[in-house]
């Protein structure tokens, strides 16, 4: 009986994604305890928040993807509602309002929608069938562009960039004419110059610190230098766990969030820093095989797009840490310190193992 009732649990599981975010996870906490200055409050917090991370992993691996797509609707619609009770009602900190407390939560509903926008435009594009005209197409974008539009508003468009970003990828996957895209691109650097003259001062900073970071060292370039110098300073191997001097001597700024790579470059080295991206690769690999392997077009889609969204949150922060790109405040997955970013982590896992464990339910 009891044998019966844990195979029934660990069936919908995939033990590749379960063991290596496990272990991914184990990394990030290790890694945490040392960047928080050894703070165990912050290392439990993150534990519990573990344990709801993968509680609603479970529940996600379990439902079958026809289900999940019956949901996308009131998902993106609650996501949607979140960010304009943001807007509304949000916390106002460091100058954006990005913040809700609902009761005892205090949520960055801006997470969320990373997961509510593909689900809502793979449904979409699985309902359309296999013909699919430019005007799918367009009442996509104006599916993208609303959510967008309001997490810019707060400001935040590092995050507004990897949300329309993971919008795109679906789009993309849907069957977007690379004529099309190309265009796009091309109308987007064409607005380069006008794109300028919105921006913040902040994000205008930004970018030029990006290209020349020693420009103003004590001042918006200190963030990317610091990183830099953490990361070289780590070697081959390492300075060793908690041993570490530019996160230890607080030179090293968000050290346990944004900047927490640069901690274990310096803490574990280059060695350190090829297992992980090792460990990442993984995951993200065995989540392009699940979307190749999907059931439905609404399961390849998400599955699809959920890992590039996975590469790309990845390299972003990696190149803002080793400054090769601008510092927009995205999380590493695994590693930095957060509630709301953790459960959506595991949520995406999650949607993974479903596609995968219902795969021969419906082929088409």
């Amino acid at each position: 009986m009891i044998k019966k009732l844990l195979d029934r649990f660990i069936k919908p599981l995939d033990p590749t994604l379960l063991n290596t975010s496990l272990i991914l996870m184990l990394i990030g906490l290790v890694v945490l305890y040392s960047a928080s200055g050894m703070d165990m409050v912050k290392t439990v917090g993150q534990v519990k928040n573990l344990l709801i991370a993968l509680i609603l992993m479970w529940v996600l691996a379990s439902i079958s993807p026809n289900t999940i797509q019956k949901l996308a609707l009131p998902i993106y619609i609650f996501s949607l509602v979140l960010l304009v009770a943001v807007a509304l009602f949000g916390e106002v900190s460091h100058g954006a309002r990005r913040w809700l407390h609902i009761g005892p939560l205090h949520l960055q509903p801006s997470e969320f929608m990373k997961i509510a926008l593909p689900l809502m435009l793979a449904s979409y594009f699985d309902k359309r069938g296999k013909d699919r005209y430019w005007l799918d197409f367009v009442l996509a974008a104006v599916l993208l562009i609303m959510p967008v539009l309001l997490v810019v508003k707060q400001p935040d468009l590092g995050t507004a960039l990897l949300i329309a970003s993971s919008g795109l990828y679906v789009i993309v996957l849907a069957g977007l004419s690379w004529r099309v895209l190309i265009t796009l691109m091309i109308g987007a650097l064409a607005s380069l110059p006008l794109v300028w003259h919105i921006l913040h001062d902040y994000q205008k900073q930004r970018i030029l610190t990006l290209i020349d970071p020693t420009k103003d060292p004590l001042g918006a370039g200190y963030h990317t230098l610091q990183s830099m110098i953490a990361l070289g300073s780590g070697g081959i191997l390492g300075k060793g766990w908690l041993h570490g001097t530019q996160s230890h001597l607080d030179f090293l700024p968000e050290h346990s969030t944004d900047f927490i790579f640069a901690v274990f470059g310096e803490e574990f080295g280059l060695v350190g820093e090829l297992l992980f991206l090792s460990l990442m690769l993984v995951v993200i690999v065995r989540g392009f095989f699940i979307a190749i392997e999907g059931s439905t077009p609404f399961a390849r889609l998400i599955a699809g797009t959920l890992s590039m969204t996975l590469f790309t949150y990845t390299f972003v922060n990696m190149g803002m840490v080793s400054g090769i790109l601008p510092v927009v405040g995205v999380p590493l997955p695994f590693l930095s310190y957060g509630g709301t970013s953790l459960v959506t982590l595991f949520i995406s896992i999650g949607i993974l193992m479903s596609v995968h464990h219902h795969r021969q339910l419906v082929k088409q």
